[in-house]
């Protein structure tokens, strides 16, 4: 059974960046686009916002007053993105992954279930590599557009701390439409993974700094590094994938929207994520830029301090929601060590937590205009990991080979 059976005229092999065979014509996928998304939504009438319920695929709906030509991520797959993904044929995916086994799945999420399996490259001399597969949850169509924006984004986008898309299947058939996406395996899991799980080690404070500057690196090149601005939309630790070498990957971009056109100040749309991570205004007003997605980072950066969950019903009443226990134990206060990860078992830089924690602070302000870029973020993060490198440095070592605590470890 063909993959994109109705994406039937196809032309024949060719490479791309991730070695594909397969590509659409684009003339092909504008058909898909238009003609599976036909809903469309109703401009704002505030001449600073635009407009932007939808996914990657349906066409944008602006301000009155907007004279931008910028151009969108559809448009940018139309030109860029047949050659780069590979579109595996369905029967295929399912023996890759023993029928979408249970012995097989990685896990569960609103899109529906992923799975581990093994697929031949191209090249026929080369060994099978292990692959992600994500099975979309068909029921209801924002499933579909989910599955859209992520084959348009990732087709387009290509970044070290972005996770890489090889391809896609989808074919509509008499046991009803089957839409999955195929990724590079991830074999360290996630963020959220390490951080709340006592299955793994606790991650170091070293690499727990390297990783979420991976990340920053990877918002920072959604935010600033495109002709158009990317909004995350879902940035929290289970959406920070892991691979060998606990480099992050940023993953799930089904949320994921254009940012304002020039002349916007930002997208108007219905909120959706997680919460515990979603922007006070965005949850109040629906106005989305990317300072919405720093607010998040912060949320993170804060959970990375702490070894603590945004929100957790388990703790005692006045600990549940992290952002609002933190505000007890300033940076510059006695007490802050009193919020680290008692896992780190002491040993970090105190100047560095610190550095961490104000630039926090700065991620979370009420006034979105006030928080930071993600390029001043990296900057921070960088020096942060420089604090760290020297405090490792100095630090005393004992007759065994191993660094002795110098910070006191936190109490909770």
């Amino acid at each position: 059974m063909s993959c994109l059976g109705w994406l039937n005229r196809r032309k024949g092999s060719g490479s791309g960046r991730r070695g594909s065979s397969a590509s659409a014509p684009a003339t092909t996928m504008t058909t898909m686009t238009t003609t599976t998304t036909t809903t469309t939504t109703t401009g704002s009438a505030v001449s600073t916002s635009r407009s932007d319920d939808s996914g990657a695929g349906r066409p944008t709906s602006k301000s009155t007053g907007s004279a931008s030509s910028q151009r969108s991520i559809s448009s940018l797959y139309e030109e860029r993105g047949h050659g780069q993904l590979r579109a595996f044929e369905y029967d295929d995916l399912r023996a890759a992954t023993n029928d979408f086994g249970r012995a097989q799945k990685l896990g569960e999420g609103g899109f529906g279930g992923v799975y581990k399996g093994f697929v031949r490259p191209l090249d026929p001399r080369a060994d099978r590599i292990a692959v992600a597969v994500k099975r979309l949850n068909t029921r209801g169509l924002q499933g579909h557009k989910q599955w859209l924006a992520e084959v348009q984004f990732l087709g387009v986008l290509e970044h070290p701390n972005l996770v890489n898309l090889l391809g896609y299947c989808a074919v509509d058939g008499e046991r009803g439409a089957q839409r999955l996406l195929v990724y590079e395996y991830m074999p360290n899991k996630s963020l959220e993974d390490h951080l709340f799980s006592r299955i793994h080690p606790a991650l170091s404070w070293n690499r727990r700094l390297q990783i979420i500057l991976g990340a920053a690196e990877g918002l920072a090149y959604l935010h600033e590094g495109l002709e158009l601005q990317v909004i995350y939309r879902d940035f929290k630790a289970s959406n920070v994938l892991l691979d060998k070498d606990f480099q992050a990957k940023l993953s799930d971009f089904g949320l994921a929207r254009e940012g304002p056109t020039e002349g916007n100040t930002h997208v108007s749309t219905a909120a959706v994520g997680t919460h515990g991570y979603a922007a006070p205004e965005y949850i109040e007003k629906g106005h989305l830029t990317a300072k919405s997605d720093v607010w998040g980072f912060g949320v993170v950066l804060y959970e990375i301090l702490t070894g603590r969950r945004s929100l957790d019903r388990n703790r005692p009443q006045g600990e549940q929601k992290l952002i609002e226990w933190v505000v007890q134990f300033p940076p510059d206060s006695r007490n802050f060590r009193m919020i680290m990860d008692p896992k780190l078992r002491g040993e970090y830089s105190s100047k560095a937590a610190r550095e961490i924690a104000k630039l926090a602070q700065s991620c979370l302000l009420k006034n979105p205009k006030e928080r930071p870029a993600m390029s001043e973020i990296v900057e921070v993060l960088r020096r942060a990991v420089q604090t760290e490198q020297a405090y490792v440095d100095k630090a005393p070592v004992a007759g065994n080979g191993k660094r002795v605590n110098v910070a006191p470890p936190s109490r909770r």
